[in-house]
C-alpha cells in the first residue's frame, strides 16, 4: 500500500489528474465519472465517518436518455470492508415495490 503521505506523487503515479472541488476544499479526480462532495460531521465512536452531500457531480458519459444514471455505462465498485476487498456493482436483481408485492 502506498501512502499519500511518504508519496506525494501517488495521483500522478495511477495516472489520475485532480481539480478543485467547487463546494469544498478537496480535489476531485477528473477520471472517475462521479464526485461526492461531501461535509464532515462527525467520526462515531467506531470509526463511522458521517457526513453531509453538499454537491453531486456526475459525467454526461454514463446517463441514460432520461438523465439518469445508467449502471451499465457506470460500473460502479464498492468497498467490502468485512472482507477488505472491492467489488463490482451492477447486475439487476429485482424490481423495487414491485416484486415483494407478488408475495401477497
Amino acid at each position: 500500500m502506498v501512502s499519500g503521505n511518504s508519496e506525494p506523487a501517488k495521483m500522478q503515479k495511477a495516472g489520475f489528474h485532480t481539480s478543485k472541488a467547487s463546494t469544498v476544499d478537496a480535489p476531485l479526480i477528473d477520471e472517475l465519472p462521479v464526485a461526492l462532495e461531501c461535509r464532515l460531521l462527525k467520526v462515531n465512536e467506531d470509526g463511522n465517518i458521517i457526513g453531509q452531500i453538499l454537491n453531486v457531480s456526475v459525467d454526461d458519459t454514463i446517463l441514460n436518455g432520461e438523465g439518469q444514471i445508467d449502471p451499465e455505462l457506470f460500473h460502479p465498485i464498492s468497498f467490502d470492508p468485512a472482507n477488505n476487498i472491492y467489488r463490482a456493482l451492477g447486475e439487476k436483481t429485482g424490481n423495487a415495490f414491485w416484486d415483494g408485492g407478488r408475495l401477497k
